[in-house]
């Protein structure tokens, strides 16, 4: 209400002597939206008075013009959430996300990071459309220059990866390309003028080993900033001289507020630059190198053009020079007036960042023996792996935003112009097992990353796993694979990006969910980190029951108590054994013949865990009032000995099973088929040599012995010694390197499952099952029983084997492997596959989960 309008307010408390009384009580006798009949000599007053009361009127008008329009948005809001599909619909609960432990420092401390795992070294801000900077160089393969930008294993760098990382603040990286050595260091650092985030700092050192050629005795790094947002970048000048003018580019964004970035070196170096204007940069790489190319043919010079196009988002900086060099690239934010910019730059550069980087080194270490405590257990060559080991797995974090695609499902009514459906917006903070490879999130690696995670850094972990939780929706699914935003897109074969929504993955989030649960009442963590841990769970509870519920029920199966993975091909006539991705293992041998029969012993054992794990989050944060299903029964239903020996066990072998339509008479046969009149095309199709039967599936493995690894069977029992046997023998799973994932007595060991499908759960060591039956050797080597020191024998000889090849294989080839060959050990399938293989460490450590 403005001031003429209080003034007739209170006129109307005391009438002027100007008003005629009869009109005052008229007056008042009505409402206030109504107007006045006004008789006074003062006609100012008058007009005042009148002025006012159509301001209240058009002030009532206004609010409930506003209480309609909201009305009717939201009304439009349902409506369009009822004809939404199902699948794309968000669970409604709270977001996990949205507990405060989640917000203020913790969120600040964790919004710049290395959160680019797919190139060899990426920064970017945990927000949708972030500030995005990278490392470039150029490099030499067959006599010709490439751009080194994506990891990619056609670049054949000797090593790289993160031989040390926190999580948070630090990390130094090796990268070694033909003969030149490359060291990325990287620093956040929060200064009281800094601006939201802090401020970062990255160190480049180039070294040589040894060049042969003249040309290559020049460097060209190329380091760039990125707008995902579209906003125009500032060059720091038409000519860059970063002795006279350290400053290569500013600008602002609302949440850093003004930033800058500078150059800072002693050595000799030349910078030239190129602003480019693009809404993708997930194809820097080629935009570069076309730059480049065209200042070469037409100039004969290998340099950016000094061009920058109008309203750039993106800003390349060409810095060349001669190896040996070093060089220090600082961005500061909040940049203002008063804000000590170069004072701030000069604590990181040079000899002070050298320092703090010492320091964050030695504070590395130190932590690393606090956490795994290795000093009396192993050299100092494994050590060194285990550094890698953590240090690839905190390094490998990445940030991602964008829409899953989502298949149609069958049966519904949904129409779409596309074959596919968005998930909502949504993003996810998480480990990637690879980053050539798989630079993604996976559900069912997630549970096993986080198994080392959580005992490095339990803030981390539990905001991972919060962003995996906050993915699932109404019906309590979460799609298995994550291709978040282009980038991630363009790492992705078109086969693999769709979701569909009636397959699972091994519900893995359970085992650190677990050890989070058995910490608290183990007293392993303060005061502080266990209240976290439940409200954490309080709020997760909601989410955690439908996602189980949507196990129990889209996976269950014919039998109380089984279960099957959805998702198998029936009608398929080119794999030898239609695979079983939702799975996780992918091509290990189950029926022959997939129907509804089928019972597959693992998901009965990942529902166990599920369940206890249920049980146990609901005992320890509704204490005697525990809402919702009664979990105790469904663990109980699914740990009962006797009824799991009558749906799996098989008394002649020793060994559990899965369950279903099945015939070993299958084979992959060529067939030729004639396309017109004159090609003939040749391919391997399945060829059925004997009608398939309801009956247990006679391939001993990884799947065998998930019995074994969620502790079912008693220590006393005859069986666990039939496991113990099973594992040990050198016929069947037992290698000097590991155990194979599939007994070399099984009809389908390595064997090619396709024309182009290698064998790859059919015989080669995994890491992450090794983890598990190793947890469950030391378990049966601690309980009272018969067999307790033959499980402590097998347990000591299996750990040290794993070990020793991890090891080794390290030193011989400078990564970690994403599985291990049965016969010699040597490292296969994808290099840099610092995800679940990490688990090493814990084996290092013997860190075990427990049940």
């Amino acid at each position: 209400m403005t001031g003429d309008g209080r003034r007739s307010a209170r006129s109307r408390t005391k009438p002027s002597s100007d008003v005629n009384e009869d009109d005052d009580a008229f007056n008042k006798a009505k409402p206030i939206s109504k107007l006045r009949r006004v008789k006074t000599k003062d006609h100012g007053t008058a007009l005042r008075i009148l002025n006012a009361d159509l301001k209240i009127i058009l002030g009532f008008g206004i609010v409930a013009a506003l209480i309609i329009f909201f009305l009717v948005n939201h009304l439009i809001s349902i409506a369009e959430e009822a004809r939404r599909p199902r699948v794309v619909t968000p669970f409604p609960a709270p977001r996990i996300m949205d507990l405060p432990q989640f917000q203020g420092e913790h969120k600040e401390s964790l919004y710049w990071g290395t959160y680019r795992p797919h190139v060899y070294f990426g920064i970017r801000a945990r927000t949708p459309l972030s500030l995005v900077a990278g490392l470039m160089w150029l490099g030499v393969k067959d006599g010709r220059y490439f751009i080194r930008h994506i990891c990619q294993d056609s670049d054949d760098l000797s090593t790289y990866g993160w031989t040390s990382h926190n999580g948070r603040d630090f990390g130094h990286q090796v990268l070694v390309d033909q003969d030149m050595t490359l060291a990325t260091s990287f620093l956040k650092y929060k200064e009281d003028d800094s601006g939201y985030g802090g401020d970062w700092a990255v160190r480049i050192n180039v070294q040589n080993q040894g060049w042969n050629e003249e040309m290559q005795k020049n460097v060209h790094l190329f380091f760039y900033l990125a707008e995902e947002d579209g906003n125009a970048l500032s060059l720091g000048g038409d000519i860059l001289d970063i002795h006279e003018n350290s400053l290569l580019a500013s600008g602002s964004r609302a949440d850093i507020g003004e930033w800058q970035l500078h150059l800072k070196s002693k050595a000799d170096l030349e910078v030239h630059y190129s602003g480019l204007r693009t809404p993708h940069i997930h194809n820097l790489s080629d935009l570069v190198q076309e730059n480049l190319a065209s200042q070469l043919i037409r100039f004969n010079r290998l340099q950016l053009p000094d061009i920058y196009q109008s309203s750039s988002n993106i800003l390349v900086f060409q810095i060349s020079g001669r190896i040996p060099l070093e060089t220090d690239i600082v961005f500061v934010s909040g940049a203002g007036e008063n804000s000590r910019v170069e004072e701030r730059i000069s604590n990181l550069a040079g000899v002070s960042l050298t320092n703090q980087l010492n320091k964050k080194q030695r504070e590395f270490d130190v932590k690393f023996e606090s956490c795994f405590q290795l000093a009396d257990k192993l050299d100092s060559n494994s050590i060194h792996v285990g550094k890698a080991a953590i240090g690839n797995m905190l390094g490998g974090i990445g940030y991602f935003y964008g829409q899953s695609k989502i298949s149609i499902p069958k049966n519904s009514n949904v129409k779409s112009h596309d074959d596919f459906l968005l998930y909502w917006p949504a993003e996810l903070y998480t480990a990637v097992p690879s980053r050539p490879f798989f630079p993604r999130g996976f559900l069912w690696d997630e549970g096993f990353h986080q198994l080392l995670i959580w005992r490095w850094d339990l803030h981390i972990s539990l905001d991972i796993v919060g962003h995996w939780l906050d993915l699932i929706n109404i019906d309590g699914w979460i799609p298995r694979e994550q291709i978040l935003g282009a980038e991630a897109l363009s790492k992705v074969p078109a086969e693999f990006v769709l979701q569909h929504s009636s397959n699972g993955n091994p519900p893995t989030l359970f085992l650190v969910l677990r050890d989070l649960v058995n910490g608290i009442k183990k007293n392993k963590f303060t005061a502080s980190e266990s209240s976290e841990i439940i409200s954490f769970l309080q709020q997760a509870f909601v989410r955690l029951e439908a996602w189980f519920q949507w196990f129990n029920t889209t996976q269950l199966g014919k039998d109380v108590g089984s279960y099957y993975w959805h998702g198998r091909d029936n009608l398929t006539i080119r794999e030898l054994n239609p695979k079983t991705l939702s799975s996780g293992l992918d091509d290990y041998p189950r029926a022959s013949h997939p129907t509804e029969d089928e019972r597959h012993l693992d998901l009965r054992c990942w529902m166990l865990l599920a369940a206890d794990c249920m049980n146990s989050v609901a005992e320890l944060i509704w204490k005697e009032n525990k809402p919702g299903k009664d979990y105790a029964s469904t663990s109980n239903l699914l740990s009962d000995f006797d009824t799991l020996n009558q749906m799996h066990f098989d008394h002649a072998s020793g060994a559990y099973f899965d369950f279903g339509n099945h015939t070993e008479k299958v084979r992959l046969s060529w067939k030729e088929n004639m396309i017109g009149n004159n090609y003939v095309n040749r391919e391997l199709v399945r060829e059925v040599l004997e009608r398939p039967e309801l009956k247990l599936v006679p391939h001993v493995g990884y799947v065998s012995l998930f019995p074994f690894m969620t502790r079912i069977i008693p220590s006393e029992s005859w069986i666990l010694e039939k496991q113990l046997d099973l594992i040990s023998n050198r016929s069947i799973l037992w290698t000097n390197y590991g155990l194979r994932s599939l007994a070399k007595t099984s009809s389908m060991y390595m064997k090619r499952n396709t024309e182009h499908d290698a064998p790859y759960w059919r015989g080669p060591i995994w890491m992450n099952m090794n983890y598990m039956i190793l947890s469950s050797l030391r378990h049966y080597s601690l309980e009272n029983g018969p067999y307790r020191d033959k499980a402590r024998a097998i347990y000591e000889e299996l750990r040290d084997n794993l070990i020793r090849n991890v090891v080794q294989n390290y030193h011989q080839t400078g990564f970690l492997w994403e599985q291990y060959d049965q016969k010699q050990g040597k490292g296969k399938g994808a290099r840099v596959f610092t995800g679940w293989t990490s688990l090493v460490l814990l084996i290092m450590a013997e860190a075990y989960n427990e049940m």
